[in-house]
Order: C-alpha cells, then sequence, then structure tokens
C-alpha cells in the first residue's frame, strides 16, 4: 500500500493548488498535491509543477502523467489551478472548474420606482373634490 493511501485515509481529501514561493513582489508559485486541512505554506506530498508569473510570458510546467494519477486517485484541484490545467489543454480538469459570478457594483443597484409620498396624494385628492 502506497504511503498517501495510508494518509488519505486518515486524514481526508487531497487537494492539488499553488504555493507560493519567491520574495515580496516577485510571485511565482509551485503546483503541490497536498491535504485539504494543511496549511497552504504547509507539508505536501508530491511537487508537480510550477508557475513563474514574473516572466513574459509567463511559464506554466506541469508533470501531466502526474496530475493525471492524482486526479484518478481522488485528489481535486483548486478553481485556479482547474482553470490553468484547462487552459493548459489538460480537459479532465474542466469539471473543477467553477464559473466567477459577477457581483453589481453599488451604484449600477436596480432603481426602484418612484412612488409618490402621501402628502402629494392627500393633496391631489382634495383638488379633485373641489
Amino acid at each position: 500500500m502506497p504511503f498517501w493511501r495510508k494518509l488519505v485515509d486518515f486524514c481526508g481529501m487531497l487537494m492539488i493548488r499553488l504555493q507560493r514561493t519567491g520574495r515580496r513582489g516577485i510571485a511565482t508559485y509551485r503546483l503541490v498535491v497536498a491535504e485539504k486541512r494543511r496549511a497552504v505554506q504547509g507539508r505536501f506530498l508530491e511537487i508537480v509543477g510550477h508557475y513563474l508569473t514574473d516572466r513574459h510570458p509567463a511559464v506554466w510546467e506541469v508533470q501531466n502523467d502526474r496530475i493525471r494519477h492524482w486526479l484518478k486517485h481522488g485528489a481535486a484541484p483548486s478553481s485556479t489551478v482547474a482553470r490553468l490545467l484547462v487552459k493548459g489543454g489538460m480537459q479532465e480538469a474542466q469539471p473543477f472548474v467553477k464559473r466567477y459570478v459577477h457581483r453589481k457594483k453599488k451604484g449600477e443597484e436596480k432603481e426602484q420606482p418612484v412612488m409618490k409620498a402621501p402628502k402629494e396624494d392627500k393633496a391631489e385628492e382634495k383638488k379633485e373634490e373641489v
């Protein structure tokens, strides 16, 4: 039995997620397989790729065979990782992509219909009576 199988049975779900590395202002990321309950900067089981955002164009290198292995064994990618995997050509991650819901800004709220003030209604009724 592989070592990670005991870990999964004991602890729970595995995630494929980005782990930030690099110094301040220059973000680079590792693509790691880790337990969901672990801290983002905490222990992980395997490094399966990296994402270098400071390069132009950004570098996205992954081990597709290892990612497919972990997906087959029940690991779930985070929504950001799933979106990047699909963009890179791995269609197996498509079910994990979450759609963003755009919230309306404060100024874009629905305008409610303008109602006449009760005083104006009473004034109009008096005019009609006369």
